[in-house]
């Protein structure tokens, strides 16, 4: 290992999970923390906390400048970005490169080629890697139109920069087809600094299945298994769970096979997901996209198959061939995973920042939270509302479920108002347990007067 001194260049949930990581591999770690997060646990975990800016994270945690200066002063020869924030920002890959410090992830035209959207999918092709039939860069309402009417009603504009569900509409007819396009580059342009859009047909039955790969830079590529991650809201997942049971093995077989072709093809050096997308009518199954980072839903697949990929990203990173062979990987049992917000579901979701007054997660076999809340934390305004991953494994998806249910039910938060009730509610129905679900279900719930009654009961 090659590698010394890490920089963490995030905050939350993830650097406690990086720095947990480092320091099993006997590896310092310091970690950039803005104005709000002094005195946070990653901070007081970190062998060394310094702060590159204020509390919005436009003058901190976005700060390329400011996060390479820091892990310039403080030695670090090794820079980690976690998810979201810096994570998929070509510009940081390239400074880290300049600058001597190793980029702990895909170099900058591998996160500039799979990043943009348009580009993403012409590599897919390449790679002989379905893709969903649709149009690249449109220009304006005229050619949206266009565009839709070649290719069928509905359709999903989406920002080639995209991300998190930002810069997307769903479009069901022409009518709606301008006011929708306006939006979309609206969103785009705030999200990104970049409006372009490009149109896929919408799949209205969906699942969303990711693969998870690895890569080194000796030529290497497996894949550690799959990820469900059909439950959303608005484009964001909610709930996660591996392996995918609801697919037929010869699809998983193929969709596992074409994220490794994938990978392979652009030459993949780090831990990346290749998303796709599984129409439940036609049985066939689309790219979607390429993450270039840790996903937020890494413990799944840890779980499934015992594998640190946090360290293997720091092995990767320092130039260490994988260890592992394909037929090392093996999955058991089965996963699920729930994030667990500072939002009242009943509310809208609103955004509930505050203290936490009590704070007690459940624990026993099979029990796994990442989390870097506890009692009396202040949970800021000014970030992702994350507070924790719920993590359970069971022998199979009925005993994971059982697990789960009772995690949630034993889970313990007040002070401010979080997602604990509607998970509760949203697992308790027969639809998840019967996994007769798609990536429109969660909304459809949210829309059903019983559930929604259930919800504010839990609430309250």
């Amino acid at each position: 290992m090659t590698i010394r001194r890490v920089f963490v260049a995030n905050r939350g949930e993830i650097a406690v999970r990086i720095i947990r990581s480092c320091q099993e591999m006997g590896l310092e770690t310091v970690i950039g923390v803005s104005e709000a997060d002094r005195d946070a646990l990653p901070a007081r975990m970190a062998d060394r906390a310094v702060c590159i800016g204020p509390a919005p994270s436009g003058a901190s945690y976005l700060n390329i400048d400011a996060v390479v200066s820091a892990a310039l002063g403080t030695g670090c020869d090794a820079l980690h970005p976690g998810y979201g924030f810096l994570a998929e920002h070509a510009d940081l890959s390239a400074l880290c490169a300049e600058q001597g410090i190793t980029f702990v992830g895909p170099g900058p035209e591998t996160i500039s080629s799979l990043g943009d959207k348009i580009s993403a999918r012409a590599i897919a092709v390449q790679a002989g890697v379905p893709v969903v039939p649709g149009r690249d860069r449109l220009d304006s309402v005229k050619e949206a139109l266009a565009a839709a009417e070649e290719i069928g009603f509905p359709v999903l504009l989406k920002a080639t920069a995209g991300g998190g569900g930002r810069g997307m509409q769903v479009v069901r007819e022409a009518a709606g087809l301008a006011q929708a396009f306006d939006t979309a580059r609206a969103e785009a342009r705030a999200a990104f600094g970049n409006d372009t859009l490009y149109m896929e047909r919408f799949i209205q039955s969906a699942r969303h299945i990711e693969v998870q790969v690895l890569g080194d830079r000796h030529g290497k590529v497996i894949h550690l298994g799959e990820r469900d991650c059909t439950l959303q809201r608005r484009h964001q997942k909610i709930v996660e769970e591996g392996p995918a049971t609801a697919l037929s093995g010869a699809v998983i077989a193929r969709m596992r096979q074409a994220a490794v072709a994938l990978a392979r093809w652009v030459n993949y050096e780090g831990v990346g997901t290749v998303e796709f997308i599984f129409d439940q009518q036609s049985e066939a199954f689309y790219f979607l996209e390429v993450n270039t980072r840790i996903q937020v839903e890494h413990p799944v697949t840890e779980l499934l198959t015992g594998i640190d990929l946090v360290a293997q990203q720091l092995r990767i990173a320092a130039g260490e061939p994988l260890a592992l062979d394909q037929d090392d990987v093996r999955l058991t049992g089965h996963a699920i995973e729930c994030r667990i917000n500072a939002e009242a579901a009943a509310e809208g979701f609103r955004p509930a920042p505050g203290r936490i007054l009590e704070w007690q997660a459940p624990t026993g076999p099979g029990i796994r939270v990442d989390t870097h809340c506890y009692a009396g934390y202040v949970v800021p305004p000014f970030y992702d509302s994350l507070l924790a991953k719920l993590i359970v494994t069971g022998t199979d998806r009925a005993d994971a479920l059982a697990r789960m249910r009772a995690a949630l039910a034993g889970f313990t938060l007040t002070g401010i108002d979080s997602t604990l009730p509607f998970l509760r509610a949203l697992l308790d129905g027969p639809e998840f347990a019967s996994a007769a679900v798609s990536t429109g279900w969660v909304e459809a719930m949210l829309d059903d007067p019983e559930f929604l009654k259930r919800l504010k009961e839990g609430q309250g």
